[in-house]
């Protein structure tokens, strides 16, 4: 995709040092190593001089039915989810899930091109090995937006001025990948602060060689007998400081369309549980909707607005927003049908 998420350039500048703070062993190559297992140790990640491996391919892909099957069904489930929301909670509680719901799926489907690039970095096949680093940031992820839809309702409740810190990170964002701000291939990562923060610190042990017994263990042992964390374990650990730095604009723009902490993490929930449905079909199109990130920033700047006017008395319907959202997103997946970039 020629213009990368917004988020994509800091997510990856911060994480991807943690290959030189001792994460990840500093050589890497394009393919999947597993260490050798020997008769004295099955478990074995042999130094460099004597190290032998062996190259792994990629497990096949589907034909993705059960891709599509799964993502049907989770879309069913948030489905019913609102339908029992509009029948104890009433229907404007039903449209805030619904809207929220299309929000943070459509951030989501953004913060996939993350997730492939990370597992792109340490060579994670598909298959099993990225189902469970995808499920291990599942739980991450449904600690933190707890944490952070806790935080946001108490700050709305205190203090009804935060509702224009979030429209002003909604609107940074929104401009940052509007105006290409994101595209600037040449930033030296090792002059932000949090990448000079991770090079000072002395992480665990670590190899670029899978487990030889079972490649989806976070730590294999080594000839010293010494055990050391694993490429996958590297690959989970940014996926969840990734949601991180999503839910810094994600759970702001569910705010948006509703201020009901229920609403904005039950919404979050469905829509991380469907990121995680959706990965099997979404990881070979998200590439291809050229224009669907130009349509997330305008969803993202009309949240921030919606928010602004919101502080100052001016409300927008829910109706009205639900309306807006969709409208924009099949405009953006549209012109990425129609009008497909050659230079992507």
């Amino acid at each position: 995709m020629r213009r990368r998420n917004a988020r994509l350039l800091g997510v990856i500048a911060a994480l991807l040092p943690l290959q030189s703070a001792g994460l990840v062993a500093p050589k890497r190559t394009a393919a999947l190593h597993i260490s050798e297992p020997t008769p004295s140790r099955r478990r074995l990640a042999l130094g460099p001089a004597r190290q032998r491996s062996r190259v792994y391919a990629a497990p096949k892909e589907d034909d993705g039915d059960d891709s599509n099957l799964v993502a049907a069904l989770s879309i069913a489930a948030a489905g019913a989810f609102g339908a029992g929301i509009y029948a104890t909670m009433g229907a404007e509680k039903a449209l805030e899930f619904s809207a929220g719901y299309v929000v943070e799926q459509s951030l989501s489907v953004d913060n996939l091109l993350v997730f492939l690039v990370l597992f792109e970095y340490f060579k994670v096949p598909p298959g099993p090995m990225q189902d469970k680093a995808l499920a291990y940031g599942l739980y991450g992820a449904v600690v933190c937006r707890a944490v952070f839809v806790g935080l946001g309702a108490v700050a709305l409740a205190e203090f009804r001025g935060v509702l224009l810190v979030f429209a002003g990170i909604l609107l940074a964002t929104s401009a940052k990948i509007l105006l290409g701000g994101d595209e600037d291939d040449d930033e030296d990562p090792s002059k932000n602060a949090i990448v000079r923060w991770v090079n000072s610190q002395s992480l665990v042990p670590a190899t670029d060689a899978f487990d030889a017994e079972d490649p989806s263990r976070f730590f294999t042992i080594d000839s010293q007998g010494i055990r050391r964390a694993t490429p996958l374990l590297a690959a989970v650990a940014c996926l969840e400081l990734s949601d991180v730095v999503f839910a810094v604009d994600s759970v702001p723009a569910v705010f948006g369309v509703s201020e009901d902490p229920f609403i904005v993490y039950t919404s979050n929930m469905f829509a991380i549980l469907g990121l995680r449905a959706w990965y099997g079909v979404l990881a070979r199109a998200a590439q291809e909707l050229e224009y669907l990130e130009t349509a997330v920033a305008v969803v993202l700047g009309f949240v921030g607005l919606k928010l602004g006017a919101g502080y100052f008395g001016y409300e927008v319907s829910t109706e009205a927003s639900l309306a807006v959202i969709f409208l924009v997103l099949g405009a953006g997946v549209a012109a990425s049908v129609l009008l497909p970039d050659e230079e992507s």
